[in-house]
């Protein structure tokens, strides 16, 4: 008998539930850090049709079997089901789909996919040529024993606080792409029914920090994505405050740990989080396909 093939897709925005729900379930402590439905949840201020139009899936008889989400046309961020995580039939079909840009993944020229550690996908590309990229250090606080508090006055924010959340962190980041309606946008999609958005003021009452936390249910890893400072408030310990802050609304929403990941060269933000309890994890190279 014919084995199943394996189908590369891309969904309707009506089946992007069907996306996170896989996900959520492929999360788990004993994991490296993957693809997170708070991944999908940031990138949804873009709205439902362009994150359809971004994500792809692998199948196998209708169940996903991996998921990739082009985070820009030339970074596929993907992972797999834990079942098939050393799977080398799919590892072979994600390789070489990623590989042909008329297969509509990645295009040409230089590109990168991001894969867990130990997955049999990042293995091999590394056997067939790509080579590393850039490195990424992986963070984790552990949420089963308790959380510090701090005195800085933070609070979930709602649609109404969503225009001075949007500005602080329009300055964090140097950007003017996350307005308040791409907030609005993205508090629509249905990751963000278990995240929430978390503002921090100083004494004065200036908003001075913001961070975004994602569950993927009780009992799983929550993400933090993203977090920043205000440019003008850098320095003072605000982005400390909000990352324990960031753990204790993670573990008030169930979650079993932390996690976050930042590009390595970002020592300021590495040390900002491990200042917070979080423990570095073994740094991650993407793997890189030069043109």
């Amino acid at each position: 008998m014919a084995s199943v093939a394996i189908e590369l897709g891309t969904p309707q925005a009506g089946q992007l539930d069907d996306v996170v729900r896989a996900l959520r379930d492929w999360q788990h402590d004993a994991s490296p850090l993957q693809l997170h439905p708070g991944d999908l949840g940031w990138f949804w201020r873009f709205g439902a049709e362009a994150t359809a139009a971004a994500v792809r899936t692998w199948s196998r008889g209708g169940q996903i079997l991996a998921i990739g989400l082009l985070d820009g046309p030339e970074l596929l961020r993907m992972t797999v089901a834990p079942e098939v995580w050393r799977e080398e039939e799919l590892a072979h079909q994600v390789v070489a789909d990623s590989s042909d840009p008329e297969r509509g993944v990645l295009p040409a020229g230089r590109v990168s996919v991001e894969t867990p550690n130990g997955a049999r996908v990042h293995d091999l590309l590394s056997e067939v040529g790509w080579s590393a990229g850039e490195p990424w250090t992986p963070l984790r606080r552990d949420l089963t024993g308790p959380v510090e508090e701090t005195d800085l006055p933070i609070v979930v924010i709602g649609p109404e606080q969503a225009s001075e959340f949007t500005a602080v962190h329009r300055s964090a980041f140097g950007s003017t792409r996350f307005t308040e309606e791409r907030w609005q946008a993205m508090a629509a999609g249905s990751p963000f029914t278990d995240a929430r958005c978390l503002l921090a003021h100083d004494d004065a009452g200036v908003a001075v920090a913001t961070v975004t936390v994602w569950s993927a249910g009780p009992g799983k890893p929550g993400l933090i994505e993203p977090m920043g400072v205000h440019a003008e408030h850098c320095g003072r310990g605000y982005g400390r405050a909000i990352c324990i802050a960031a753990a204790a609304e993670l573990q008030r929403l169930g979650s079993s740990s932390a996690l976050v990941c930042t590009p390595s060269a970002r020592a300021g933000a590495v040390a900002t989080y491990q200042s917070a309890g979080f423990q570095r994890l073994p740094e991650r190279l993407d793997r890189t396909r030069d043109a």
